[in-house]
C-alpha cells in the first residue's frame, strides 16, 4: 500500500476511563480501545496508518460476509459469481469489501458515532448499504451493525467484526461451542465437528502453542478474554445473528483475533452443495440483516 503524508481523519468518543477512536476512512475501523491509557485491542501504529494497512487496525467490519470466499467464485440460484483476490498474496477474497472501503461519519457526538458506507459498484456481485453505531458507557461499548441488499436480486449475506489483540504471555481466551470447522488449505473450511480437547477453549487456556486458524458453531455468544498483566478482562457478548466466533492464534505473531461473525469460513460455497449451520442470511432487494456485539471491560 503506498505510503502518504496526510493524516486520517479520527472520531474519539469517551465516557468514564474509557476511550474510543474509530477511523472511518481505513474501512470504518477502531483504531484504539483503551481503559485508563491502557489497551484492550491492538492499536493502529503509527506505521499502519502512514502506510494505510487496515490490517494494522484494532478491528474492522467484515460485510458482506465474513471470512474467504473459496476459488473466489460461487453458485447461487443458479447465477455464477466472480470475485477477485484482495488480500495478496493470499490467493481468496477475504472479509468482503467493507474493510476496504472508505465510510462516511453519519453523526458523532462525545460518546456516540454512526458511520456509513454505501457500496454500488457497477460488476460486482454485492450492491449494499451498511450501517455501524457505536455506543460508549463506562462500562464498554455497544456496536450495532446494519446491513441492507440494495441490488436487483436476493443474495447470501453474512457479517461480523474483526478484532485484534495483543498476544500477552499470560492472555487467556475462554468460551463454549458445541462445533468446530476443520481448518482446510489457504485458510479454507472443512468439515463441521464436535470440539476435540485440544481445539476447546470453553476452560479459559492461555493461547495455545500451536497455530489456530478455525471457525466455531453452537456458540452462546459469550468470550472472555482476560489480560492479567494489563488488570483488564474483557466480555464479549454476540446477538444470536452472530452465532459463530472464528479465532486466529499464530504463536509467531504478536497478535491473536476472536472474531463474532454470522457465518463460517466458506458460507456462500458451502451453500451451493447444501451443507447446514452455516449462517448465511439471504436478503431480497430491500431487505436487511442486523445484530449488535457489546464489548465490557472491567479490571481483573
Amino acid at each position: 500500500m503506498a505510503a502518504t503524508s496526510e493524516s486520517l481523519r479520527r472520531v474519539q468518543l469517551s465516557a468514564g476511563d474509557l476511550v474510543l477512536t474509530l477511523v472511518p476512512e481505513l474501512g470504518g475501523s477502531i483504531a484504539a480501545f483503551t481503559k485508563g491509557g491502557v489497551d484492550i485491542m491492538r492499536p493502529l501504529s503509527a506505521k499502519a496508518e502512514e502506510e494505510r494497512n487496515v490490517l494494522g487496525v484494532a478491528s474492522f467490519p467484515m460485510i458482506p460476509y465474513a471470512n474467504r470466499i473459496d476459488g473466489n467464485g460461487f453458485t447461487f440460484e443458479g447465477v455464477t459469481y466472480a470475485l477477485l483476490p484482495n488480500n495478496p498474496p493470499e490467493r481468496f477474497n477475504v472479509h468482503g469489501n467493507a474493510w476496504l472501503s472508505a465510510w462516511v461519519v453519519a453523526a458523532a457526538d462525545t460518546r456516540s458515532a454512526t458511520l456509513t458506507l454505501d457500496r454500488r459498484i457497477a460488476g460486482e456481485p454485492y450492491l449494499y448499504r451498511a450501517t455501524q453505531r457505536f455506543d460508549l458507557t463506562p462500562e464498554g461499548l455497544t456496536l450495532d451493525t446494519v446491513v441492507e441488499n440494495v441490488g436487483p436480486r436476493p443474495m447470501p449475506f453474512g457479517f461480523g467484526h474483526h478484532p485484534w489483540f495483543e498476544r500477552d504471555a499470560d492472555a487467556t481466551l475462554r468460551f463454549t461451542a458445541s462445533h468446530v470447522w476443520e481448518s482446510g488449505p489457504d485458510g479454507t473450511s472443512g468439515a463441521r465437528i464436535a470440539v476435540p480437547p485440544e481445539l476447546d477453549f470453553s476452560a479459559g487456556p492461555v493461547l495455545p502453542p500451536a497455530l489456530r486458524n478455525n471457525c466455531y458453531s453452537g456458540w452462546n455468544g459469550v468470550a472472555e478474554i482476560a489480560f492479567p498483566a494489563r488488570g483488564l478482562t474483557l466480555r464479549m457478548e454476540a446477538d444470536p445473528i452472530l452465532g459463530k466466533i472464528m479465532t486466529y492464534a499464530d504463536p509467531q505473531k504478536p497478535f491473536f483475533c476472536a472474531e463474532p461473525q454470522s457465518n463460517v469460513p466458506c458460507a456462500a460455497n458451502k451453500l451451493e452443495h447444501g451443507e447446514e449451520d452455516l449462517g448465511i442470511v439471504v436478503l431480497a432487494p430491500g431487505e436487511s440483516m442486523s445484530g449488535s456485539v457489546r464489548f465490557i471491560v472491567t479490571d481483573g
